[in-house]
């Protein structure tokens, strides 16, 4: 899927060591840390496609692929922080490993440094872009943590925080690469719909995934969601289409929260048909992608982005 940008995401990888570098040796440890952990490194792989795509193949692609991974990284580890999380991508998170106040710092370390990198491609619509991205993202963050332990949030709640926090970095990723190829804005903004319906289609499964992953595939714990009281949307579907009994026991667990629920909220969700109903989602959301591209021409880099909007439903890690 990726390999007609396999060679730039290694150039990518070595970027990405490079910029880590700081005269803080804390900082480099978090960093070392977080790079050798793991990670799809899907965004970049994103940016450079759609690069692709629009016939762009300066060295401004590797900086910005580079750029959206640390701008990633950053909100993982502010979110680990704010969840409590203890295992991501099968190791322990950076908060767990060095205490939530290196975490944090080392996070605004990364969106300081990637602010830098992107100024250095001195291109004021790229910096328009991604700082509405991050801003984006940042007030993402905080509609999802207001609807925390809230059995009320509705769908349509639940997937405007998808599109802020998850989607709209694919999104900005997309449209990147339509911007470095100075694609008409038409263009450029089919290939942001592209990656906003990507980047929802790949939170729907991540979702369903908690209830449904192997753990060690997915790399955390199954029902941190739950844990966290975070109502996602097999949660949400199981308290409008459960019997009252079983959406009792969906909003009890959501309201305290831990782990102590799973077992009954998973057999409420499989007999309600919860996570058929999120993957039907994901699916439509895939297929929005595919359609999303009908105008770009044909490309090898054309064919991956389809493949891409594919995978991100039929994954399961």
């Amino acid at each position: 899927m990726l390999a007609p940008v396999a060679q730039d995401l290694e150039r990518v990888d070595a970027l990405i060591r490079r910029r880590l570098e700081s005269d803080v040796a804390l900082v480099r440890q978090v960093a070392e840390y977080i790079v050798t952990s793991g990670g799809k490194r899907l965004r970049p792989a994103l940016l450079l496609l759609a690069c692709g795509a629009a016939g762009y193949r300066g060295e401004a692609r590797l900086q910005l692929a580079a750029v959206v991974e640390f701008i990633h990284t950053a909100t993982l580890l502010h979110d680990d922080v704010v969840d409590e999380s203890q295992l991501r991508r099968g190791h322990s998170t950076a908060n767990a490993a060095f205490g939530n106040a290196a975490a944090v710092l080392v996070g605004d370390f990364l969106y300081s440094r990637a602010f830098q990198m992107m100024v250095e491609v001195d291109n004021m619509r790229v910096m328009q872009v991604l700082a509405e991205a991050t801003n984006a993202i940042a007030g993402g963050e905080v509609l999802q943590l207001m609807g925390s332990h809230d059995p009320e949030v509705d769908e349509a709640r639940y997937l405007e925080v998808i599109r802020r926090k998850t989607a709209k970095l694919f999104e900005a990723a997309a449209r990147l690469g339509g911007v470095l190829g100075g694609a008409p804005r038409s263009l450029e903004d089919e290939l942001a719909d592209y990656g906003r319906h990507v980047g929802t289609a790949f939170q729907l499964i991540d979702d369903v995934l908690d209830y449904s992953g192997d753990a060690t595939a997915i790399g955390k714990s199954l029902g941190d969601d739950l844990a966290e009281g975070k109502p996602t949307l097999p949660l949400i579907y199981a308290l409008r289409a459960g019997t009252p009994q079983q959406a009792a026991v969906v909003r009890h667990a959501i309201l305290e929260g831990g782990r102590e629920d799973f077992g009954g909220v998973l057999d409420v969700i499989r007999a309600c048909g919860a996570l058929d109903y999120a993957r039907q989602a994901a699916q439509r959301e895939a297929q929005a992608a595919a359609r999303a591209l009908e105008r770009l021409p044909p490309s090898e880099f054309k064919d991956c982005l389809l493949e891409l909007a594919s995978f991100s439903v039929a994954r399961r890690s």
